[in-house]
C-alpha cells in the first residue's frame, strides 16, 4: 500500500511541474520575421521540465516588455522536425536571431537578467 501511495504522490508531483504552453513556431512566421529584419527569440521546451517552466515564465515577461521582438516556441519532443531544422538538441534552449542570423544560443539559462541581455544585445 505504501508503494502505491508513493507512486501516486510522485505522479501528481510531476504533473504540478507541467508547462502550460503550445507550439507557436511555424516556418511561415519565422521566415516572414527574418525577411522583415525582426529580432526573433525561439524557445525549446518540454512540458515536464522544471527549468523550461522557469524559462517560459521569464520569456512571457520579456514578451510583454519587448514589443518589437517576436517570441516563438516549440515542444522539443513533439516537434522534432523544428528542432532538427534549427539544430536544437536540448529542451532548455533559447536562440536569438537578428538580421537573419543567429546571434545567441543559451542552454539551461534561468537568470532573468542574462536572458534579457541576450535579447537586448
Amino acid at each position: 500500500m505504501r508503494k502505491i501511495l508513493v507512486l501516486i504522490f510522485t505522479l501528481i508531483s510531476f504533473n504540478c511541474f507541467a508547462v502550460e504552453k503550445t507550439t507557436t513556431f511555424t516556418n511561415e512566421i519565422f521566415n516572414k520575421a527574418q525577411l522583415e529584419g525582426k529580432t526573433v527569440v525561439i524557445n525549446s521546451w518540454e512540458k515536464s521540465c522544471t527549468t523550461c517552466k522557469r524559462q517560459i515564465k521569464i520569456l512571457d515577461q520579456a514578451e510583454n516588455e519587448f514589443k518589437d521582438v517576436l517570441f516563438l516556441s516549440f515542444e522539443q519532443t513533439k516537434d522534432k522536425d523544428i528542432a532538427k531544422q534549427l539544430d536544437i538538441d536540448y529542451w532548455t534552449t533559447i536562440v536569438v536571431y537578428k538580421n537573419n542570423k543567429e546571434v545567441h544560443r543559451s542552454i539551461g539559462q534561468t537568470n532573468k537578467a542574462k536572458i534579457y541581455e541576450l535579447i537586448k544585445s
